[in-house]
């Protein structure tokens, strides 16, 4: 579903990314580890479009994210361990969700429900003013209601308290079926049970890439 060919992402003279290469199918669940500046967020970033490569490539699905960056989103879900600065209302941000991914509102609201977040009393709140775990778990029920085929999240439970963590774990343990799931993570703990595949960067490079 995502392969990586020789990639290779330099900011002026550093390189974040160097010469990796990796290929991700359908039912693998991955935990991509590494110490903050190995690469990471890079390799998502340029998954996802945001970056050029200084040389190699990405391809989704057989596409390129840079040239058709709007249809690989479409087969992909995406939690960022930073919220983006949205501005729209809750309402607004859920209607434009639906309307441009054909994600169903009805599910949003019980995915949502099952993260303990009640968006009915917030919904004409801004995104932008709510509290880090609020937004997090409106972005976790947006992501499963997208039901995409590849799922990625970064860092997913930086915002949430402990029992946020544990529901949104077992909403990850039943919605899992073929999909091809990606966590970055500091915590393997967290995440053992529902992943098949580790992998650990450093310094751009991919260090270990382990089947469990």
């Amino acid at each position: 579903m995502i392969k990586i060919d020789n990639l290779t992402k330099k900011f002026d003279k550093s390189i974040s990314l160097d010469s990796v290469s990796l290929e991700f199918v359908k039912g693998d669940s991955i935990a991509l580890m590494g110490a903050n500046g190995a690469g990471k967020t890079t390799l998502i970033r340029s998954i996802l479009g945001y970056y050029h490569p200084t040389s190699g490539g990405v391809l989704v699905n057989g596409l390129n994210p840079i040239k058709e960056r709007t249809e690989v989103l479409k087969h992909i879900s995406f939690v960022p361990q930073l919220p983006p600065p949205i501005k729209l209302s809750i309402n607004e941000l859920i209607y434009y969700v639906c309307k441009s991914s054909g994600a169903d509102k009805g599910e949003i609201y019980s995915y949502a429900e099952r993260m303990k977040l009640d968006i009915k009393s917030n919904l004409h709140k801004s995104f932008f003013k709510l509290s880090g775990g609020m937004k997090q778990k409106l972005l976790i029920a947006i992501s499963l209601a997208k039901e995409s085929e590849i799922v990625i999240y970064d860092e997913p439970t930086a915002n949430l308290d402990p029992k946020a963590r544990d529901d949104f774990y077992n909403l990850i343990k039943e919605n899992r079926s073929d999909k091809l799931s990606l966590f970055v993570t500091h915590r393997i703990e967290e995440v053992e049970e529902l992943v098949n595949r580790k992998i650990y960067m450093d310094l751009g490079k991919v260090v270990s890439d382990e089947r469990i």
